[in-house]
């Protein structure tokens, strides 16, 4: 607790390749725990999911790696649920820190983007399968406002040349003009871009630039939770992008996930 505000901590990572599109995350609000999944597989018509408000390290592991150069071990995720079994590795690199004021205190977080992520898939008992995808990683913790309503984006793709393009882009929460999480990876290498704006339909990320990021939903995670003191209301879908990230930058073809959460916390 700061003051009447309690902490609030997560690590989200989301993978998105050929196979699969998938997220998994272990949340933490004061003393309450959570952590969910999410599994969209190439050529089903459905999305695996699942959310538990009483977290067990048994379904949702997620492993914190070394990042930066000195060669440390990787990050892990571990899904073990509802007839999946996903276990991947990621070579997590030093990525960008933001800490921002929200309220009358900060948030910190860390935005990791195209980060490998290599292992295996099996369902309902099937044969294992290899995977060799691109992941987005999000940790933040901070003592938010009561009251808070964010947009946020976070993707990866490549340039119609080839290049290697990854984005975290968001609105309401970590995002002054600039010293922001907003960034788009360019071969690797981050750069903050300027604000963004959202449509309520999550069908596009407008900069301020001029530029347009148009989005396809193909699945969706949504929830609304209202537990007296605390409630969460969001829907966060998979898809594909075009269009042209912030800076102006052609986007070829991209995969990610748009979220749009109101909560009170």
């Amino acid at each position: 607790m700061r003051g009447t505000r309690p902490l609030k901590r997560w690590r989200y990572v989301g993978v998105f390749g050929d196979e699969l599109m998938a997220c998994a995350a272990a949340v933490q609000i004061g003393p309450a725990r959570q952590s969910f999944w999410a599994v969209q597989l190439a050529g089903e018509g459905r999305l695996r999911e699942r959310t538990r408000l009483l977290r067990s390290r048994s379904e949702v592991q997620l492993a914190f790696g070394g990042g930066g150069e000195l060669g440390s071990e990787p990050g892990r995720v571990r899904i073990r649920d509802g007839g999946v079994e996903l276990d991947l590795t990621l070579e997590e690199v030093s990525g960008i820190e933001a800490l921002c004021p929200h309220g009358r205190f900060e948030v910190w977080t860390r935005k990791q983007a195209g980060v490998r992520a290599r292992g295996t898939l099996a369902v309902d008992g099937g044969p294992a399968r290899e995977i060799d995808a691109l992941a987005v990683i999000d940790d933040t913790a901070g003592h938010h406002a009561r009251r808070t309503e964010w947009y946020w984006s976070a993707g990866v793709g490549v340039a119609p040349d080839g290049v290697a393009l990854a984005w975290n882009l968001v609105t309401g929460v970590n995002d002054p003009p600039s010293g922001s999480e907003r960034a788009v990876w360019v071969a690797g290498e981050p750069h903050e871009v300027p604000p963004v704006a959202f449509a309520a339909d999550l069908s596009r990320v407008s900069g301020l630039d001029g530029s347009e990021l148009h989005f396809r939903a193909e699945s969706q995670r949504s929830r609304r939770e209202n537990l007296l003191i605390v409630s969460s209301d969001y829907r966060a879908p998979f898809g594909t992008f075009s269009g042209a990230l912030p800076g102006g930058i052609p986007l070829a073809h991209g995969r990610g996930v748009v979220e749009h959460h109101r909560a009170r916390w």
